[in-house]
């Protein structure tokens, strides 16, 4: 498929398939076959497609499919040079300076890769550079000229996403029409399974513990249902995790805490003790740094809210007062004063409005890239997957995405308005006129 007569290939399907190496591999082999050629590797962000393709896919490949074969590494403007002068650019679509510099060239071939992470409009974007005009030199055979490419490749995110409208329903990802060349998109799924013999003995057994939501994803390679009235989409917790540690300094750091109003016995019909750890950072975007959500009574849940305050140096204690009143201020403080500690800085907040009016502003957050996940909280995301504009649908309550929520609201005051009353007016309003008698309003 990969070396037919299609411009454009896809790779879909689970984690660790092989996808990228198998990409990877077909870019280089492109490359040393036609000298002078330049190609060009990009994902949504650069550092993601430095740790993961430059420092750890390419040499790989490079050692594997091509041993022997060298390459100069220019790390400044971050390309490899290979035999007969061909380059392999590296980049990412979100530094805009950067971008413009990579896509001010032409290239014989363009492979995105998390695609399910880059929009349409810069897909669109790096298309126009497939453009470049080379011709294949090798030893024996007549010269022709290297057909451009696009690869992509990418974990199957939801049905809404353009990589499905293009490649699996063959439609315009805008204007819903039928694509004019649809033999010109072809994919192909590939699937963990297929590719056990390269992977660790347990990794299948890890794959196969996650939720349905991320099995069906990361294991079976399937495009996600489209849920239109969805808050929280895949693709923005997708596009903006942070992975490789690379965090700001942070400016404040609050521990939320969402009580579920059950008692102090802790059984397996009590609802779940939301905590979570948020910061904002110096530059302006908030990053979820822990979810310590436990299922147990207050003197168990109040150690591990203050361990997450002392731990992460944090400015606060949030705690959504709608259950019990002043509980859980009383319970923080005790857990303070039984540590031979002073208190902690409270806050009490009440949820005056019900949980999708206050996630609503919180999801645009999250679509602007404001809030970025440090890691997988797998749980936690779940939860925000189950929230759509007609209500919660989730199986129990959402306390993880509750304190999650709190967090936010208390790292950017003024986000979720409240709502003024209307006071009722029970006498005219205006001013007296006193020379001409009656109201003026």
């Amino acid at each position: 498929m990969l070396s037919g007569p299609a411009t454009h290939c896809m790779l879909f399907g689970g984690s660790r398939s092989g996808k990228t190496f198998l990409h990877v591999r077909n870019v280089v082999f492109r490359a040393l076959k036609a000298p002078g050629s330049r190609h060009a590797i990009l994902r949504f962000r650069f550092n993601h497609v430095k740790a993961s393709i430059v420092l750890d896919t390419f040499p790989k490949v490079m050692q594997l499919a091509f041993p022997g074969v060298q390459y100069e590494m220019d790390k400044t403007d971050w390309y490899a040079r290979l035999p007969g002068d061909s380059q392999i650019w590296f980049g990412g679509l979100d530094d805009k300076e950067r971008t413009e510099k990579i896509l001010g060239q032409e290239y014989a071939t363009l492979y995105l890769n998390e695609c399910s992470q880059i929009p349409q409009g810069s897909r669109d974007m790096a298309a126009t550079r497939l453009a470049q005009r080379v011709e294949v030199k090798l030893e024996g055979r007549p010269v022709t000229i290297l057909k451009p490419r696009m690869y992509y490749d990418c974990n199957p995110p939801s049905k809404a996403h353009w990589t499905y409208k293009m490649f699996v329903q063959k439609v315009d990802p805008e204007s819903k029409m039928p694509l004019a060349n649809p033999l010109d998109y072809v994919c192909m799924q590939m699937n963990p399974q297929d590719n056990a013999e390269n992977l660790a003995g347990d990794y299948l057994s890890t794959l196969s513990a996650l939720s349905p939501r991320l099995r069906k994803r990361f294991m079976d390679g399937e495009f996600a249902d489209a849920t239109p009235n969805q808050l929280f989409s895949e693709e923005s917790l997708e596009k903006w995790r942070v992975l490789d540690g690379s965090v700001p300094d942070f400016l404040r750091v609050v521990v939320a805490v969402d009580p579920s109003g059950s008692g102090d016995v802790d059984n397996a019909d009590n609802d779940a003790i939301g905590i979570v750890v948020a910061a904002l950072g110096t530059d302006g975007n908030a990053y979820v740094i822990e979810d310590l959500t436990v299922k147990a009574g207050p003197a168990t849940w109040g150690k591990v809210a203050v361990d997450g305050y002392e731990r992460n140096d944090a400015d606060c204690i949030v705690g959504e007062v709608n259950y019990g009143g002043a509980m859980v201020e009383a319970t923080i403080q005790t857990v303070r004063r039984e540590q031979g500690q002073r208190k902690v800085p409270y806050k009490a907040v009440s949820a005056t409005r019900g949980k999708v009016v206050r996630a609503e502003p919180i999801s645009a957050l999250y679509e602007q890239g404001k809030v970025r996940h440090v890691g997988y909280f797998r749980d936690l995301e779940d939860e925000l997957m189950a929230f759509s504009t007609v209500g919660y649908t989730g199986d129990r309550s959402p306390n993880r995405a509750d304190a999650l929520i709190w967090a936010l609201t208390e790292l950017f005051p003024g986000v979720v308005a409240q709502k003024r009353e209307v006071k009722k007016v029970t006498e005219p309003v205006g001013r007296f006129v006193g020379q001409m008698g009656g109201w003026m309003s």
